[in-house]
């Protein structure tokens, strides 16, 4: 088998797993939508992960119990990580309410390759975005083990992330080019 290198090397970019997360309504998918086509924009090879994509095949069989949410890290991780051996920049947006899911999806990928990037938005501005009409759906009784009401979302603790993105008090151009920054720092290959 090609080892890493010569597939970093034909892309001249070096692979990494950008690990977005935070509440339903954040802003993750659309700070991964946005830097994913900038990255592409400047020829580099990029894989979006979300709960969209996932959860419609890979993990089509998970709910959202405890033991689901693991699981469905779990798996992403490990899709996450062989993208990434493969040089490929790979951007996983996903909710990842606890920390113990952050520890295993950073674990798992590992740590040089993994670039944690928190979300951050308060549960009532989240609300009030309520991209995909969830935040109306939980209130009315319809989403169970809702994250942020139903279920807990625990505030980052431990490993602190590699940056907090608050999207409350930042435009969507001030957090793209937050997070630009610092992926496009990690994943030049040219020199």
């Amino acid at each position: 088998m090609l080892d890493r290198q010569a597939k970093e090397d034909l892309l001249s970019q070096k692979g990494c797993v950008v690990w977005l997360y935070g509440l339903s309504g954040s802003g993750k998918s659309t700070l991964a939508n946005q830097l994913e086509r900038r990255l592409h924009g400047e020829g580099l090879l990029v894989k979006l992960l979300d709960g969209d994509n996932v959860r419609s095949g890979l993990n089509r069989n998970l709910g959202f119990t405890d033991e689901d949410r693991l699981e469905n890290i779990r798996r992403v991780a490990e899709v996450a990580k062989l993208f990434c051996e493969t040089g490929i920049v790979t951007l996983a947006a996903f909710i990842t309410p606890k920390n113990e899911l952050r520890q295993l999806a950073r674990e798992t990928v590992g740590d040089a390759d993994f670039i944690e990037v928190y979300v951050q938005c308060s549960f009532e501005t989240c609300a009030e975005r309520d991209v995909k009409g969830l935040y109306a759906k939980a209130q009315a009784g319809d989403v169970k083990q809702f994250t942020g009401k139903d279920s807990a979302f625990e505030e980052p603790g431990g490993i602190e992330p590699d940056i907090i993105i608050d999207t409350d008090n930042e435009s969507e151009n001030e957090s793209l080019e937050k997070l630009y920054k610092i992926v496009s720092a990690r994943i030049s290959n040219k020199s």
